[in-house]
Formats: structure tokens, sequence, C-alpha cells
């Protein structure tokens, strides 16, 4: 009796002792997985992360996805070193929150549009525009800047300093159609575009309002824009293997499917 469980156990030794190997064998061939922890707003950013994170993963990084309801919040956690990277801002804005926080970031690469274009109910097109039209703009900083450059790149108006990104209503140099400009909160310009000539409407309320760039839209950004979404670092960190390896993940075929299928147009891959 103790010869037969005694072959037993070896039995099982031996089979426990295979499987064992067999696992360190799988991890030998893919190699060391390593830990990658990103901070992200819900939409698109987190969705997109979502996407790759088994691509990741084959990559040899397993990648945990920290979302936040703010703007505020996951450049906080890149600056303590919680999280490695993050998804959800443009460069302008990355750039005036490190320097107003005291330290520097840096944006691996552009990924995607969140568009910002000028609606109308009244004209077809810009060049419709009355003399003396009245066109709502955001009231905060970093988007009213964005459409004034906006018009300036398409000649609408003129400002001091195209390639200033805290440009205001008082840069304005030459405006030929003496356009009339009302500062709207973003959030409130969407339900009221129709009582003006035109409006700015970001793409989150466009979205919301049913419009879209291309159909509805009168004055567009380019895919070039500064305000594309980035993937940010800590300055230094950009060259990370994990974190080139999650910005290529992100440029795939996949990902640029899925936002165009989903978004319309609304927000548009980079890449």
């Amino acid at each position: 009796m103790k010869k037969l469980l005694l072959g037993l156990a070896v039995s099982l030794c031996l089979l426990s002792c295979g499987k064992t190997n067999n696992k360190s064998a799988e991890a030998g061939k893919n190699g060391k997985v390593e830990k990658l922890k990103v901070a992200a707003t819900p939409i698109p950013a987190g969705e997109l992360l979502k996407l790759v994170k088994d691509d990741l993963l084959k990559e040899g990084v397993d990648m945990e996805i920290v979302e936040f309801n703010d703007y505020v919040q996951p450049d906080k956690a890149l600056q303590d070193k919680s999280v490695d990277a993050n998804l959800f801002q443009h460069k302008p804005y990355m750039e005036n929150f490190g320097k107003k926080n005291g330290f520097e970031m840096t944006a691996v690469g552009p990924l995607y549009l969140p568009t910002l274009s000028m609606y109308s109910d009244k004209v077809k097109s810009v060049d419709e525009l009355k003399n003396g039209a009245t066109i709502i703009v955001p009231n905060d900083p970093t988007n009213l800047a964005r459409a004034l450059l906006i018009m300036d790149k398409k000649g609408i108006i003129k400002v001091k300093n195209n390639k200033d990104f805290g440009t205001k209503l008082t840069d304005i140099v030459e405006n030929k159609k003496n356009l009339k400009f009302v500062e709207m909160s973003a959030d409130q310009i969407a339900p009221r575009y129709k009582e003006v000539d035109a409006a700015f409407i970001n793409s989150s309320f466009a979205l919301d309002a049913g419009l879209n760039p291309k159909q509805n839209g009168i004055l567009n950004e380019d895919k070039d824009s500064p305000y594309a979404n980035v993937l940010a670092v800590l300055k230094g960190n950009e060259k990370d293997p994990r974190v080139q390896k999650l910005y290529k993940a992100l440029q795939s075929e996949k990902v640029k499917k899925f936002i165009q299928e989903k978004y319309k147009d609304v927000i548009i891959p980079t890449f």
C-alpha cells in the first residue's frame, strides 16, 4: 500500500513539475512581463487604451489603466510618479500645466484630434458670413485661443502672434468683416448656436448635439493642429521601451478604424 501511495505521489509530482516547467518555458519564450501604469480620461482615451491592452501584453507589457474624470488629476499623477504616462491632453495644455506646477512633461507623439469646429444654422460657408456677424467662442483660455488661431489661419481675422496659445480677443489686429464675438461656457454653446450667425463647439458637445464637422461644420481644424491629444510622460522618459510599445500599439489600424467608425470625423486620428 505504501509503495502504491509513493508511486502516486511521484506521478503527481512529475505531472506538477511538468506543468511548472511548461509555464517557465512559456515565460522564457515570451520574455519578462513589465508593468506600465497609464492615466486617462474615460472617453476616448480610456477606450483606446483598453482596445490595445491585450496587444501590449503580447509585447511583454502589462498595462494598468487609471481613469480620471477631470483634466488635473492625470497630470498630477504623472508628476508624483504614481503613473508612467497619461493620455487625455493636447501639447499646449500639457506645457502650460507643467509650467504652472513646476515640472516638465514631454509628448511622445500625437494620436487623435478632438475637433473644435465652427457651426452655423444660417450660412453654408464662412465666406457667407455677413459684415457684423455674431460668433460665439468658448470662454476658457485654451479653447478661446484655439478658435482665434483657427480663424487667423483661414484668413478670417488676424492676431498679433499666431503661435501664441494664450491669444485673447484683445489680440485681434485685423477684423475686416467686423465680426462680433461673444464668449460663453463651452457646455452652453451647442444649445444656443442657432441664436447667432455661427459658433465654435467642442467635439464632445458637438456629438451630444448630433453635429458633425464634415457635414455641419463651416470651419474645421486641420489634422496637423497643435491641439491633437498626445501620449505624455515626464521629460526624459519618452524613450522608455514600454511607452514606445504603447505608442506603437495606439497607432494601429485597429485603433484608427475604431475612432473613424465610432466618432465619425468629430474625433480624427492623426496617424
